[in-house]
């Protein structure tokens, strides 16, 4: 797809993209009917009278739903009520005598409503005879991490200063991180911090590496990691700010990766990538935004440090001081150049005769203009985008078969780039309900309820169809995936929620 009709079928999609808040509001605003006048007096609570159970809407969903119990006797005091969906407690929205609003919980997959209204000691419990048919959907939730309430503990610390500590137990980190798997071990995932530490996750024995210090590495401030196409190597971009005795360096698996040499030499890399069908290293510097090009097959790797005479510049993307990675699409055919402090995205097409990039263009967003707005091209609005990742997309023909994942660390969540150049809201921004803040940590619906709080790492696992990103505020991995089903826990039968 060239310049002119890269945006072409993107006009009309975004025509529909407001119509999904405005249905979560109608969940709530659609009882207003049947809702009581506000000079209406609702009375408490009689524990002297019956508590009644009459309906309740809607009938399915999952974590997030907003349900609305009908029936008589609820009083008007939400301290009095607790509501349990699947023996999972809901959060109860509002109490008006004859209504119950309430959120569905996580995991509530027997469906079973129970009220519990009153003295908490000894309430009064209603059940309902019919199950609420809960359907399990994506969510946010927490692979490992704390925050403390002073957030006093520094960037990739251990406890008692080990290398490595397992989920239950492991540390804070404070600072950007950067997310990749490891092409020939699905189990490790890498995770780099800017001004810290190269860690290495293990999920099958639950635990986190470190496996370079930036002492012990050679860097100031550790970008991003990406993999020669054997699998072999390992590539760092590092900027260690004016100093230009190094921008990438590059370390072995038969050394477990834990000691680098200088790949090329100059100063403030933010990024570097390998092509993945022809091999060649493309990365940047912040100086002048100078896009390089370096052919790793003719540098045969270890072959010696490379000077800026020994590789090429291609082009600059816009002006000093410009900071951004290079990610480029599975096929080769083009990638994208994500500006992190400019807020905006451009393309570089692909030329398979020359083996270079081309001139790029505007993709999405404006240059200086960040902002939160889901739009098309240069209508959007992004506020600091960092890491991005290409998924495939089951839905889309041959043409381009990837959507373009990304987080956007001002505005808290992570977004969507369509081959047409639509960017949409993935997860985060959730739980307007609580409070007006766009950032936090709230588990849950994508959506409606999750919460983030300055991402910047983002991976993905195909085979799960599960997303991890680092979410720097909260101090934590976070994952994306469907609800797991714990060990104790079984789903309802088939019978009783059969599929569609």
């Amino acid at each position: 797809m060239n310049k002119s009709s890269f945006l072409k079928r993107g006009r009309s999609i975004i025509r529909g993209m407001m119509a999904a808040p405005a249905l979560v509001a109608l969940c709530f605003a659609g009882c207003g009917e049947k809702d009581s006048s506000p000079t209406e007096v609702i009375p408490p609570f009689d524990p002297s009278q019956p508590v009644v159970i009459s309906d309740f809407t809607p009938k399915e969903g999952g974590v997030g739903q907003r349900l609305i119990i009908y029936g008589q006797n609820f009083g008007n005091d939400t301290a009095l009520v607790r509501v349990f969906i699947g023996g999972k407690e809901a959060k109860v929205v509002g109490v008006k005598g004859e209504y119950i609003y309430c959120v569905v919980p996580q995991k509530a997959f027997g469906g079973d409503i129970e009220l519990r209204i009153g003295d908490r000691e000894n309430p009064t419990v209603v059940a309902v005879e019919t199950p609420f048919a809960y359907q399990r959907k994506t969510v946010v939730s927490t692979l490992f991490g704390y925050k403390k309430d002073d957030d006093s503990q520094g960037s990739g610390v251990f406890p008692n200063g080990d290398k490595e500590s397992t989920f239950d137990e492991v540390a804070l980190f404070k600072n950007a991180s950067w997310l990749r798997f490891d092409p020939l071990n699905p189990d490790h995932l890498y995770m780099s911090f800017d001004d810290a530490a190269l860690t290495r996750i293990i999920f099958s024995e639950r635990k986190w590496q470190r496996i370079m210090t930036k002492a012990a590495g050679g860097f100031t401030r550790l970008r991003s990691v990406d993999f020669t196409l054997d699998g072999q190597y390992m590539i760092l971009a590092v900027d260690n700010s004016n100093i230009t005795d190094r921008s990438t360096m590059i370390t072995t698996r038969t050394n477990d990766f834990a000691g680098n040499t200088v790949l090329t030499t100059y100063k403030q890399c933010n990024g570097a990538s390998i092509h993945p069908v022809n091999g060649e290293m493309y990365f940047n510097s912040y100086e002048k935004g100078q896009f390089y090009r370096l052919d790793l097959t003719e540098s045969k790797y270890f072959g010696g440090t490379k000077g800026p005479s020994e590789y090429e510049e291609l082009f600059k993307i816009q002006d000093n001081n410009w900071e951004f990675n290079i990610r480029i699409h599975p096929t080769g055919n083009y990638a994208y150049i994500v500006v992190v402090n400019q807020h905006y995205i451009l393309r570089t097409d692909y030329n398979w005769d020359t083996k270079r990039f081309n001139q790029p263009y505007l993709v999405c967003g404006e240059p200086k203009d960040g902002g939160y707005v889901d739009g098309v091209g240069a209508s959007a609005r992004l506020s600091r985008p960092y890491q991005g990742i290409f998924v495939k997309n089951p839905d889309y023909g041959e043409e381009d078969q990837y959507d373009f994942y990304f987080t956007d660390y001002n505005n808290h969540c992570i977004r969507i780039l369509t081959p047409d150049g639509v960017v949409t809201t993935f997860a985060g921004r959730g739980s307007t309900g609580l409070n007006a803040n766009a950032n936090g940590f709230v588990e849950g619906d994508l959506r409606l309820e999750a919460r983030f709080d300055g991402p910047t790492g983002l991976a993905y696992d195909e085979a799960s169809r599960t997303f991890y990103v680092g979410d720097q505020g909260n101090r934590r991995v976070r994952k994306i995936a469907m609800e797991e089903i714990d060990e104790e826990e079984e789903e309802p039968a088939e019978e009783e929620t059969p599929e569609e």
